[in-house]
């Protein structure tokens, strides 16, 4: 017991075991996190240096630095963190349950039904209905291709090789079928619909993003935690899951519902922003192990730090130009999805 640190609430009804090691690692995540958010607000066209950032933040800097800082930059840095955090314990509960490495939103094709459940709110609603609808009809979308998705994969139990397989298929005709809508329509909706295509946070701001992913986030991101034990206990396999008195079937509902609303949220807002799901857990499990309990928060820290990372290169090493920070993360994401695939080659 002396490696671990025991959390329970005051109910006693929820319990779990973390390494120290674990919590040591989450801080440093954390304050890593802190950095490169301070640092990321003050690049750009204009240069705001880290302490000048404080300054605006805690309520003093200049008029100017205060409409660059709080209008401009802040929300999409939030933005970055939110979804960063959200795809990557996406990605980890899909690895988990599944069983399969290669799992995450994108490559399962979750992503991509995201992007088209936004895609079709934006055709059908753009400019009538609130945008904070928005994040509905996108887990819609991931819903519908995740049932698709298990269909198609089923064979005697879920293969985890045809579940990627069928996942990349189904990517494929999703993304296609958002094409269609982009090229038929409105040249304005048709340009606002790309930017999901493309995993852009372009433009963001406090009402119309932040405020929106921000309950879902909030929300959903703890429930998934406390759902933690229940992970570990499905990555041991059905078998042993049910021999331990696991409802494997009802846990597993709840944890895809959990894994498709954080993904489908994340989507609406900042649209096909590949890899993250991929990369994140596993870089989580090499820092603290396989325990959900640790992966989970870790993950969340790792995707993060990965988005935010991403989308400071995408502002400012191509200046006057913008360039999506999705762009970024597939670029290093699609040479570690080979190498994982090279890895595992003999695992199916």
């Amino acid at each position: 017991m002396g490696k671990y640190r025991p959390l329970r609430s005051a109910d006693s009804k929820f319990s779990l075991l973390i390494e120290k090691r674990t919590i040591w690692i989450t801080l440093l995540l954390m304050v890593l996190c802190i950095i490169v958010v301070i640092i990321s607000t003050g690049a750009g066209g204009t240069y705001i240096s880290p302490l000048n950032v404080m300054k605006v933040i805690f309520g003093g800097g200049t008029p100017m630095e205060q409409v660059i800082v709080e209008k401009l930059r802040l929300p999409r840095i939030i933005i970055a963190t939110l979804i960063g955090a959200s795809l990557a314990v996406a990605g980890a509960v899909l690895q988990g349950i599944i069983r399969n490495p290669l799992a995450s939103p994108d490559v399962a094709g979750i992503t991509e039904g995201a992007s088209l459940g936004a895609v079709l709110f934006i055709f059908l609603f753009g400019g009538t209905v609130s945008i904070h609808w928005m994040p509905l009809f996108s887990i819609g979308g991931a819903l519908v291709v995740t049932a698709l998705l298990y269909v198609l994969s089923w064979k005697r139990g879920v293969e985890p090789l045809r579940l990627v397989l069928v996942g990349i298929g189904i990517s494929a005709a999703m993304k296609s079928v958002s094409y269609m809508l982009i090229i038929s329509g409105p040249l304005q909706l048709a340009d606002r619909a790309l930017t999901f295509m493309t995993g852009s946070i372009y433009g963001t701001s406090w009402d119309k993003d932040v405020f929106t992913l921000l309950p879902w986030v909030a929300v959903l991101l703890p429930l998934t935690w406390l759902q933690a034990r229940n992970v570990n206990i499905q990555a041991l396999g059905d078998d042993v899951a049910s021999s331990a008195g696991a409802n494997v079937q009802k846990q597993r509902l709840i944890l895809i519902a959990l894994s498709v609303g954080l993904a489908g949220a994340a989507v609406a807002i900042g649209g096909a922003i590949a890899f993250i799901g991929l990369m994140a857990p596993h870089m989580a499990r090499k820092l603290v192990g396989s325990s959900f309990g640790s992966v989970l928060p870790v993950s969340a820290l790792l995707g993060a730090l990965i988005l935010l990372v991403a989308d400071l290169a995408a502002r400012t090493a191509f200046l006057p130009k913008d360039v999506p920070a999705g762009v970024l993360t597939a670029a290093i994401g699609a040479p570690f999805f080979m190498y994982l695939l090279y890895r595992n080659r003999n695992r199916y």
